[in-house]
């Protein structure tokens, strides 16, 4: 049999990977929408085809369409993260995955040099999910914070140019990126105990006196808007960290990003002062308040960002370490020792 030919796209014309990405992004996200249209043409294409393969990821690990409603079907969620290693691995080998989000990567990453860990570090996040997997204590929180949104941080900021040896760079797109996951999570707290996930770690419930599973009980808001408010907290700390790397970048990618900062930015900060309300409606940023954050973000372009003192607690490089740590144990090889072959099976009598 002839072996398929490694071909980055799955063979698809680039032209129609870029289109069917679009669409994914307008349908999935206007947020990032709005901010990614002030990236030069290469870059933007570039991030939409990232997009469409994380927001696949995502739909396929919960049962989702674009981002809607959880509704997981029967199928063992350990089964669709498994699914989505296999096409994402086969992708980035050149090989068509008959999927076009995988083959969206696929190309993308042979453009950019985004590598295999680079992806798996995302596809574990939904690891942890799939196994019902919930933060006992900070740490932990930031870890799948890392490997849901950090990643992807890196992966952008790669798109964008950036070095594979600029570590402080990028350790500031992974910055943005936790920011950008710790305000989701304020925001959808609600969402996700309807669909029996909480990202809050236990040791924080445990110091508020609200137990396991009963957060969103109307006796313990209260306590509920001041740990949504931790989280938000923390998001700043990572958005103000992360403006000292987006000063690094040129000037179109550093406009999108601190235009992102300020759309995300501001959705933790509404569910902050919405208080006890915060969960009655979801909260989202109007067509106007975008295009006013795109505005603010031209404006922070154009200075040097704000000094940073302290840097947030928890680094990228001590996430990785985390995530290392955390997962499987490599598998043994397989393959003979270098002389194993030719090494005699009895050893030749020495002469007397």
């Amino acid at each position: 049999m002839r072996e398929t030919p490694r071909q980055s796209g799955g063979g698809r014309p680039r032209a129609s990977l870029i289109s069917k990405a679009r669409e994914s992004i307008e349908e999935g996200s206007k947020s990032f929408t709005a901010a990614s249209m002030l990236f030069d043409e290469d870059t933007r294409d570039r991030a939409h085809l990232l997009y469409a393969w994380c927001r696949r990821c995502d739909d396929i690990a919960d049962g989702q369409d674009h981002g809607g409603t959880l509704t997981l079907d029967d199928s063992d969620p350990k089964d669709r993260v498994e699914a989505i290693r296999i096409l994402t691995h086969r992708a980035l080998e050149g090989h068509p995955t008959a999927d076009i989000a995988f083959d969206a990567l696929g190309l993308v990453a042979a453009e950019c040099r985004l590598t295999k860990e680079m992806a798996d570090d995302v596809i574990d996040g939904f690891a942890l999910d799939a196994a019902g997997w919930r933060p006992r204590t900070e740490g932990e929180l930031m870890r799948y914070c890392f490997h849901v949104a950090g990643a992807v941080g890196v992966m952008m900021a790669r798109i964008m140019g950036v070095p594979a040896d600029d570590h402080d760079t990028l350790d500031r797109a992974c910055d943005l990126g936790l920011a950008f996951q710790l305000n989701n999570i304020a925001r959808d707290i609600w969402e996700d105990d309807a669909a029996g996930r909480c990202y809050i770690p236990e040791e924080w419930l445990a110091e508020a006196d609200i137990p396991p599973g009963q957060h969103m009980k109307p006796m313990f808001r209260p306590q509920l808007v001041k740990l949504a408010a931790r989280l938000v907290d923390l998001a700043e700390q990572h958005e103000a960290a992360a403006r000292l790397g987006a000063a690094r970048l040129r000037f179109r990618d550093r406009w999108a990003v601190l235009s992102a900062a300020h759309i995300y930015g501001a959705i933790g900060r509404e569910v902050r002062e919405r208080g006890e309300a915060a969960w009655d409606h979801r909260v989202h940023t109007t067509t106007g308040e975008k295009l006013r954050y795109l505005w603010l973000g031209l404006r922070d372009a154009m200075r040097d960002p704000e000094p940073v003192d302290p840097m947030p607690r928890w680094t990228r490089g001590e996430l990785m370490v985390m995530a290392r740590m955390e997962a499987p144990p490599a598998p043994m090889p397989t393959t003979p020792l270098r002389d194993e072959e030719v090494r005699p099976a009895t050893p030749k009598p020495q002469p007397e």
